[in-house]
């Protein structure tokens, strides 16, 4: 059995004195005695680019520093070249900076010589070419010197002697245009054809508003076969009628359809025939249409007039009379002319009595429904 000796701890802790001097990894002081202790393998770095107390050069202006200087000279050096402040896109070096925003910035403002306000520099020539103040030369060149812009079209229109205008009886159809000094002596020279020009305008315009009112009025008519009528002012117009005899209520005129027959509802307040001065009378009458030339006659559709109660809580109630035509009543053969017939209906359709004893009338009105049962229309 063979017995080794152990490590001498002497030479151990000697040996790792020994290391540490060579370590790589050991922190030592700056050389340079910047106070800084930096591990040897990073030493080299240090000295070259952190130490405070190396020596440089600013890579602009080529002056030397120590590296501390050169830290509070960094964003200072007239000779690094920086973006424009005002955002023009261009690098100037820091020491021109002043200069380039006063003398050579796109963005730097100048003052318009014409409306002084003030504008950038690579907006004033556009502004210029549009600048409501500057005096330009009249484009018929009379001999009034440069107007403003902003004034070209007043001068134009009231000044110019330049100008070729029209004859104020233009709409009229007078033909005349020439310089504005002319327009005077022109229309004192034809006031007689102005004036006819103007008659035949007249007539024109005559027509044209015959023609818009007759097409307003076939769009207001109604072409369901079924009339709504609603009469206002009920107490005035039943006391007209009560002290005129005959006075007779006419409707809208209707048609059955698209392209049938015209109708129209009439009414006597104070009654006609048998029911004068107790009933309210209504009656039915056909109209010239114009499809007549179409339809098959007689008319035979049956008709329904409803005069309604007003307000009712349990359903719309009210008073109805219907009838079917006879074909050999006259009221209802074709018509040649504006009809002077009282046409068909009910001469006491309601009495007065219950007129008032019903809510027939509210706000001084009342509503008579005539209706063409769709069922009897007859086929073109």
């Amino acid at each position: 059995m063979h017995i080794y000796p152990g490590p001498d701890p002497k030479q151990a802790i000697m040996g790792s004195l020994g290391h540490l001097n060579v370590c790589k990894y050991d922190a030592t002081q700056c050389p340079n005695k910047c106070g800084a202790q930096i591990p040897r393998i990073m030493m080299t770095d240090h000295l070259q680019y952190t130490c405070t107390m190396r020596r440089t050069k600013c890579e602009f202006c080529q002056s030397e520093f120590s590296g501390a200087g050169l830290e509070e000279h960094n964003g200072t050096c007239g000779q690094e070249p920086i973006y424009c402040e005002a955002k023009c896109g261009q690098r100037v070096l820091r020491g021109r900076m002043t200069v380039h925003k006063s003398k050579d910035c796109a963005k730097r403002l100048r003052r318009c010589l014409h409306c002084n306000r003030e504008f950038s520099a690579d907006t004033l020539a556009l502004h210029v070419n549009q600048c409501p103040r500057v005096t330009i030369v009249c484009p018929q060149r009379c001999d009034i010197g440069p107007i403003p812009r902003a004034d070209m079209d007043a001068h134009l229109r009231d000044e110019c002697k330049s100008l070729a205008v029209a004859c104020t009886f233009k709409e009229a159809g007078c033909r005349f245009k020439g310089p504005r000094q002319l327009l005077e002596s022109h229309l004192e020279a034809n006031a007689a054809a102005h004036l006819s020009l103007m008659v035949a305008l007249s007539a024109r315009q005559g027509q044209q508003i015959q023609m818009l009112k007759s097409a307003v009025s076939k769009l207001s008519i109604n072409y369901t076969g079924t009339l709504l009528w609603k009469i206002t002012d009920w107490s005035v117009k039943m006391s007209e009628a009560k002290g005129k005899d005959g006075l007779e209520l006419v409707s809208p005129p209707f048609y059955t359809s698209q392209y049938g027959y015209k109708l129209q509802a009439s009414m006597f307040l104070n009654g006609n025939g048998p029911g004068e001065s107790t009933h309210v009378s209504v009656y039915i009458k056909v109209l010239p249409g114009e499809y007549d030339a179409l339809l098959k006659w007689p008319f035979s559709h049956s008709i329904t007039f409803t005069l309604f109660e007003q307000g009712c809580q349990t359903g719309q109630g009210g008073v109805a009379e219907s009838f079917v035509p006879d074909p050999t009543w006259e009221n209802f053969q074709r018509p040649s002319n504006e009809p002077d017939q009282l046409g068909f209906g009910f001469p006491r359709f309601i009495s007065h009595e219950m007129l008032h004893r019903r809510p027939f009338i509210k706000d001084d009105t009342v509503f008579l429904r005539v209706k063409v049962d769709p069922s009897k229309i007859v086929a073109v």
